[in-house]
């Protein structure tokens, strides 16, 4: 390995990781790259079969490396809904009897409902916000208690910069996760002095199911990029759309020891595109 990139294998030896959202994009990116690097996952969505074919794809990978260079973590599949409160706080206390104390929670579970502002329906908002608001606040709540009882963890929640730009037609999107980011922000606060830091990770266009929803044509993409005048939204100054995994390198530095005395902060990762 180069003198200039860290070993980062065994970063996340002996912690335990609560990724919700783990059954494809960004969650799945997360929770892989984590248990990568060490850490024994809960990788918890609501649908079963994506954890399950997730664990199975991390567990291949790592049984086809060499004995010494297999990671001491391990992916385990939870099914849990974010937006129901029992759910999350029965899967919470059953991953930490099964693999340990909750060190690092990530909230990355979301959906996306599109449409004017004037014409949303009721139901698309409320369903928006119970995921991409509510259960950042399920999660969190169930979380932070038993972590600033020990006095560390870190609760890092995957917003999105529409949050702090106006999007034509994401009016929900972008209320629910300006909502989450700022809820992390002052969690963060009130728990700082028991050492328990807070942070948000937000991502620019994705390439994830998600994204490609959005897609109608094969020069989608590339309009991304480009920026649309019509729709007041710049191009990606870096010229490319992020990969999942950019976003969980990110979601890896602020979860780490690197990112110690870092807190209540929002990390853009979207290649420029909100020009901050």
């Amino acid at each position: 390995m180069p003198e200039h990139i860290p070993d980062r294998s065994g970063e996340f030896d002996g912690r335990t990781v609560l990724v919700t959202g783990a059954a494809q994009g960004i969650g799945a990116a997360v929770a892989e790259l984590l248990a990568t690097l060490g850490a024994r996952v809960a990788a918890t969505d609501r649908a079963q079969d994506g954890i399950d074919a997730l664990a199975a794809q991390w567990n291949r990978r790592r049984a086809k490396k060499p004995e010494g260079e297999r990671s001491t973590g391990r992916l385990e599949p939870y099914v849990m809904d974010v937006t129901d409160r029992p759910s999350v706080e029965r899967t919470v206390a059953r991953a930490e009897r099964e693999l340990g104390p909750v060190d690092v929670l990530v909230n990355v579970a979301g959906i996306l409902r599109t449409g004017p502002a004037t014409e949303l329906s009721a139901e698309d908002w409320s369903d928006t916000f119970a995921v991409n608001t509510g259960g950042v606040l399920h999660v969190s709540q169930t979380v932070a208690p038993r972590m600033a009882e020990r006095g560390n963890g870190c609760i890092i929640t995957v917003g999105s910069n529409a949050a702090g730009i106006p999007r034509t037609g994401m009016a929900a999107y972008a209320a629910s996760k300006a909502a989450a980011v700022m809820f992390t922000k002052c969690l963060g606060l009130e728990l700082a002095r028991s050492g328990v830091r807070c942070n948000v990770v937000a991502p620019g266009s994705t390439d994830t199911a998600m994204q490609r929803a959005l897609w109608t044509d094969s020069g989608a993409e590339q309009r991304v990029i480009d920026g649309d005048p019509a729709t007041y939204r710049t191009g990606i100054p870096l010229g490319r759309i992020a990969a999942p995994e950019d976003i969980a390198d990110a979601v890896a530095f602020l979860a780490s020891d690197r990112a110690r005395h870092i807190t209540m902060q929002e990390l853009c990762v979207d290649g420029g595109a909100t020009l901050r």
